[in-house]
């Protein structure tokens, strides 16, 4: 897993709340093992009409969008089914970073699994960076794990608050046989002792 440390990049705003994994990408996208290509199916429903094509107003599709590599959006993002293919899909597109109020918990724990950073911000702050990206939207925000920080194109700072063992893993890019692995001396020390008994 890659680590993270900052993303300074174009943000899409998505003024949606409960976004589930079900629209981040449909069940019926879910056949394949491999994580390359879902990118192409993110917001699939959303981001195609019933003929394949691009829906013109759809975030996503425009221009100075294409690159976004953080989203921003309302409360509960990420809720619904347990599938880490919508993390996978996110991630695949190029997104490293989602702000939003709230996160359903399971999509949040995919995120950090897989070297997704969720920014948890107030609703207030969401609605300002929402507002920033819309107004202005080939300025880029910064999100600072390091600090902590979401800084806005004018410098505007918005602080969040994380787990300290979760900061540590996308920072050091450690998934969870990573993190397993860190402890191999005690493992080893347990399993001699174990043997011995």
């Amino acid at each position: 897993m890659r680590p993270f440390q900052t993303i300074t990049a174009i943000a899409a705003p998505l003024p949606v709340a409960h976004i589930d994994t079900d629209q981040i990408l449909p069940a019926r996208f879910m056949k394949t093992l491999t994580r390359k290509g879902l990118g192409r199916r993110l917001f699939n429903d959303w981001r195609y009409d019933d003929d394949g094509r691009e829906v013109e107003d759809f975030i996503l599709n425009q221009d100075v969008r294409r690159e976004a590599q953080i989203i921003i959006a309302y409360e509960n993002f990420g809720c619904g089914s347990s599938r880490e293919h919508a993390v996978w899909a996110l991630d695949d597109f190029g997104i490293g970073c989602i702000i939003a109020p709230s996160f359903g918990s399971i999509f949040a724990t995919n995120c950090v699994k897989n070297g997704l950073l969720p920014v948890q911000l107030s609703s207030d702050s969401c609605d300002e960076l929402i507002e920033v990206a819309t107004s202005f939207p080939e300025a880029a925000l910064s999100i600072d794990l390091e600090c902590q920080c979401v800084t806005g194109p004018e410098g505007q700072i918005y602080p969040f608050e994380i787990r300290e063992d979760i900061r540590y893993a996308l920072l050091a890019g450690l998934d969870d046989i990573s993190r397993t692995l860190t402890h191999s001396d005690a493992l080893g020390a347990f399993e001699a002792m174990r043997s011995e008994s």
